[in-house]
């Protein structure tokens, strides 16, 4: 396993800041664009996951810089972050840490594993064997890390953003749909634009361009801002909808395994995020709406054989389309 441990200068906070999400969310953004050009969308939607609580996988090519987002947001928020290097040849206590009998006290110490920061960046995730990916589902359900019969806690802000390769790339495993389902959002960097390319070809080579990202935000500002968003009122109607347009992943004829419970609860997290980012107190259908296929593509598992991991997505991703586009708000 290769694991390198990102450490940061808190920013001192006397008492609880007030914060304005939008605000905040626009400071983080200018950093993160100046790492990630041309990406705007994506990165708008790893702030807006932050901000809801949650945790965001990355898929992707190798070498559009998905690692390279996640170190940044990292950075431009002080946050206390660890990188594991998933491999197929990891156990699952790489990952957690594990109890080492000691012999002076004659009782064995919990050493702490990379889990235990504020920003986890797993690195090729699906790279790693099944058993190793288990590792992560009790941190990312329930913030804290059961070992040897003894539970701990993890911090408080607790993010994982994992990069995940095509599953049809040599020496990959394909993720359980139980931790697809922990992942609030998935997105892709894709290729960048000619202009963004070129602009990169010209920057300083002996540059790390995360080095653009300063610390523009503290730990406790970013919980601040999730308290903030958590408190975006969502109407009944509103939540009516989103609950319509869950169902309708579990009936649809092209689905063999449609969106859980879990599934709604981020939806209106996200869409309460997503309102506090905008500025507004209240969740509308278009929150929703926009945010329908990057919280629910991934979950679905479509009808039918595929010839490729990339064919499968694009079909659950046209589904939850459809299914927005027919599905009115009640």
């Amino acid at each position: 396993m290769s694991m390198t441990e990102l450490s940061h200068e808190p920013v001192p906070a006397a008492h609880a800041p007030t914060v304005h999400p939008s605000a905040l969310a626009q400071r983080i953004s200018d950093t993160l664009a100046q790492v990630i050009q041309g990406q705007r969308d994506v990165i708008g939607t790893v702030v807006t996951t932050v901000f809801a609580g949650g945790h965001l996988l990355l898929e992707d090519v190798p070498g559009v810089g998905k690692t390279t987002l996640a170190t940044a947001l990292a950075r431009a928020i002080s946050a206390d972050a660890r990188r594991i290097q998933f491999t197929s040849d990891m156990l699952p206590t790489d990952v957690t840490g594990l109890s080492v009998y000691d012999q002076e006290s004659r009782r064995f110490q919990f050493h702490p594993g990379p889990i235990f920061a504020n920003i986890v960046i797993g690195d090729e995730v699906n790279r790693a064997t099944p058993k190793t990916q288990s590792a992560l589902l009790e941190a990312m359900e329930e913030r804290s890390v059961t070992v040897d019969g003894s539970t701990h806690r993890l911090p408080e802000l607790f993010v994982v953003v994992a990069t995940q390769n095509p599953q049809d790339m040599e020496g990959t495993f394909a993720l359980p749909e139980a931790q697809r389902d922990r992942f609030m959002t998935r997105i892709s960097l894709g290729y960048p634009d000619p202009a963004s390319e070129l602009r990169m070809l010209l920057a300083k080579s002996d540059q790390d361009p995360r080095d653009a990202a300063p610390a523009v935000a503290s730990v406790e500002e970013v919980r601040a801002a999730q308290r903030a968003a958590a408190r975006v009122h969502l109407s009944p109607e509103v939540g009516g909808y989103i609950v319509s347009l869950i169902n309708a992943t579990r009936a649809h004829p092209g689905v063999s395994l449609g969106a859980s419970p879990r599934a709604s609860v981020h939806l209106s997290r996200m869409s309460r995020a997503r309102a506090a980012v905008l500025g507004r107190d209240f969740v509308s259908p278009d929150d929703v709406a926009n945010l329908a296929t990057t919280v629910l593509s991934h979950r679905l598992v479509p009808q039918g054989r595929f010839a490729r991991a990339d064919e499968a997505a694009r079909a659950a991703t046209e589904i939850v389309e459809e299914i927005v586009a027919r599905t009115p708000l009640q």
